[in-house]
């Protein structure tokens, strides 16, 4: 009978727990969108020393005398010569090529505000991503193999990409889930366009950004939703024929990019969580119709006429 009675109350403490559990709410972390590049540098490296040093110097004097006994010649000469030459060496240049990798941070708060208003989610911020610890130049490297024979090994530097990794490393305790954007392309554009029918022209400056996301489970590391979602923004001036000279408004540029794919986001991730899993697509507050104020028209009064005699 004592036995019965533990094991319902084992029973039930496990059904509370997972009741608990369930109605906890669901913290994701979100990162600030992983961007590499290849990157090309020009280096110097080496130490070089030349010096010369020369001289000469000639001398030579004659005169003819005219004795009893004949005509005889008289002169001196002198002459010296110098040179020494020094140089030591250690010189290589060079074009370098490597993939460097950084975080943009400008477009994921729009990503969070998005998420933070339209679900019941909570947000969770994780650490800056750890570049690992300085590696030696190229020239850096290129001299002290010149000079000691022996090539300095690599320092091996973590990758921006590789989120389980960072997911170990505790960058983003307290999460349940990642959020994690890697740039796929960023491109600017800048147009200048006439207008047909006019002497004037148009300057468009724009910007569009695409980035690939996947929203992790940072204890299986299951994936529960995947897309590519796209921003663009621009800025369109007209410009008269005298050449006036424009300058495009990048913050309003980059404010519209960072608005569309905030607004991408969270619609496929919205349609993704509600088949991928339940208890997080319920999180999903419905939209709720927005209703415009109506607009008032003025009543237009008659026109007052006077006829002058």
């Amino acid at each position: 009978m004592i036995f019965r009675r533990t094991l319902l109350a084992s029973f039930a403490f496990a059904v509370m727990a997972s009741f608990v559990h369930a109605q906890a709410p669901v913290k994701i972390a979100v990162t600030d969108l992983a961007y590499a590049q290849t990157v090309s540098q020009y280096f110097e490296a080496g130490t070089y020393q030349r010096s010369s040093q020369m001289s000469a110097s000639s001398r030579s004097s004659g005169a003819m005398s005219v004795g009893p006994y004949g005509a005889a010649a008289v002169g001196a000469s002198q002459q010296r010569m110098s040179a020494s030459e020094q140089a030591s060496g250690t010189y290589v240049a060079g074009t370098y090529s490597y993939i460097e990798q950084r975080e943009l941070g400008a477009y994921t708060n729009d990503i969070r505000g998005a998420i933070l208003q339209g679900t019941n989610f909570h947000l969770v911020q994780g650490k800056q991503f750890d570049v690992g610890a300085p590696q030696q130049s190229k020239a850096e490297q290129a001299l002290n193999q010149v000079q000691t024979g022996r090539m300095a090994a690599p320092v091996r530097q973590p990758s921006v990409t590789d989120v389980i990794t960072r997911i170990r490393k505790g960058e983003f305790n307290g999460a349940d889930y990642v959020l994690f954007g890697v740039v796929s392309t960023i491109d600017f554009t800048d147009q200048l366009s006439p207008l047909q029918g006019t002497s004037s022209s148009t300057r468009q400056y724009g910007l569009s950004l695409l980035a690939d996301f996947s929203l992790i489970n940072t204890r299986t590391y299951e994936i529960k939703a995947a897309f590519s979602a796209q921003g663009e923004g621009n800025d369109t001036r007209i410009l008269s024929s005298r050449g006036d000279m424009v300058v495009p408004n990048r913050a309003k540029v980059m404010r519209e990019t960072s608005r569309s794919l905030a607004a991408s986001v969270f619609d496929q991730l919205a349609t993704q969580l509600s088949y991928t899993d339940t208890r997080m697509g319920n999180g999903v507050r419905p939209m709720e119709p927005v209703s415009m104020p109506m607009r008032q028209v003025p009543v237009e009064q008659p026109s007052q006429v006077i006829i002058l005699r």
